[in-house]
């Protein structure tokens, strides 16, 4: 049976290139980087190295990136990090109600303890209202945190006028942009940037390491405390295999930006101008002039989008009825209802994601079996209700 991935904002696939660079650390190079024989000091010069490939693709000084697990550690660094140093001079965060659960949820947790956490909507088109950010500011604003990327319909939020409005105002600005990351342009000192998290593995790098850009001079507080890794900011001995992977494939990324945007982008309008042409009744979440190359969110109404998943998977297509962190949740996606989209119709949404090892022949292939799941559930939504069901 074929197999087809589009499900490439959940995860992606390890490049070979990237696995090459990472086994001799994971035998031969195995040192541990904080010891200073030889073998130790061949691994710290290898972070060091991995610390460069990953600054170059932001434009960031390497001594501004700090390794740790991911996109979650980063993000809970940022908003917790932050709180703990500025909290004499302020106790009230702003962000939008379409962040990642590794944002909310740490907001959630700052709100039971006595922080004030302002929560903007969106408009139509998946974006923020920069009125209405900064009308939220007060004179106790210690934090905006808003994410480049919109994990689950792709949204691109205006990043370097927020960062513009945050610098006015003497405002620390956080931004997740773990789905920007090798997917749209990003120049932390051109953007305004104070603090960026990243992560490994949505730009084929391996799961389990990522990122946190912090710019020099803004005050923040350690997340983990212990060792004196990561020039005294991130304790625990350091993933070395994992940060190899991910400055390998950051180096990639950076090289083979145009062409990877120019691919996810052609296979994703052609994957969307295919459905709407042979499927009614869809519709497209989100802007199509400020979108994740590879994105396609699409709502087909008067289907269960599990039954859609479940039968493209039976014919070796992975989708996602959301983000992958929220997959087996059966709450409504609250990005999708902050667009105003009715219950019964986020309930019909998919998220396509195309990558670098996507092709036409396997949207061709998904499209008609698309056409097929779709023409076998509403037949059995109609029977249903004229049953009365």
């Amino acid at each position: 049976m074929r197999q087809v991935y589009l499900d490439y904002s959940a995860t992606t696939p390890v490049k070979k290139e990237v696995l090459d660079a990472m086994l001799p650390y994971f035998t031969e190079q195995f040192g541990n980087p904080s010891s200073i024989y030889g073998i130790g000091l061949e691994s710290k010069d290898a972070i060091t190295h991995a610390r460069t490939q990953v600054a170059k693709l932001i434009n960031a000084d390497p001594a501004e990136v700090f390794f740790n697990a991911g996109g979650t550690e980063s993000d809970n660094w940022a908003v917790f990090g932050i709180a703990d140093a500025l909290k004499d001079k302020g106790n009230h965060i702003i962000t939008t109600k379409i962040e990642h659960h590794a944002m909310l949820h740490s907001c959630e947790f700052l709100e039971k303890h006595g922080y004030e956490v302002t929560y903007l909507g969106i408009g139509p088109d998946g974006r923020i209202k920069l009125d209405e950010l900064e009308a939220a500011i007060t004179d106790k604003t210690i934090l905006i945190s808003i994410m480049t990327v919109n994990n689950e319909i792709g949204t691109v939020q205006p990043i370097k006028e927020i960062g513009a409005i945050a610098k006015k105002h003497g405002i620390v600005f956080h931004t997740d942009a773990v789905q920007a990351l090798g997917n749209i342009p990003i120049d932390v000192k051109d953007m305004g940037i104070d603090l960026m998290s990243m992560s490994s593995h949505k730009i084929y790098g391996p799961k389990g390491v990522g990122a946190l850009y912090i710019r020099r001079g803004v005050k923040i507080s350690n997340y983990l405390h212990g060792g004196a890794q990561e020039n005294k900011r991130r304790a625990g001995t350091e993933n070395l295999p994992g940060i190899i992977g991910f400055g390998k494939a950051a180096e990639l990324a950076g090289e083979n930006f145009v062409s990877h945007v120019k691919h996810c982008s052609e296979l994703r309008n052609y994957l969307i101008d295919e459905v709407l042409k042979k499927i009614p009744n869809v519709k497209v979440n989100g802007s199509m002039e400020y979108r994740h190359p590879g994105n396609a969110n699409l709502t087909f109404e008067y289907i269960e989008g599990e039954a859609m998943l479940l039968m493209l998977d039976a014919k070796g297509i992975s989708v996602s009825t959301g983000s992958a962190c929220s997959s087996t949740s059966l709450v409504p996606s609250h990005v999708l209802s902050a667009l105003g989209i009715p219950v019964e119709q986020i309930h019909g949404t998919l998220r396509f994601t195309v990558g670098d090892f996507t092709t036409k022949e396997d949207i061709d292939y998904v499209v008609s079996c698309l056409v097929e799941i779709i023409e076998t559930l509403r037949g059995i939504s109609s029977v249903n209700s004229k049953k009365g069901w």
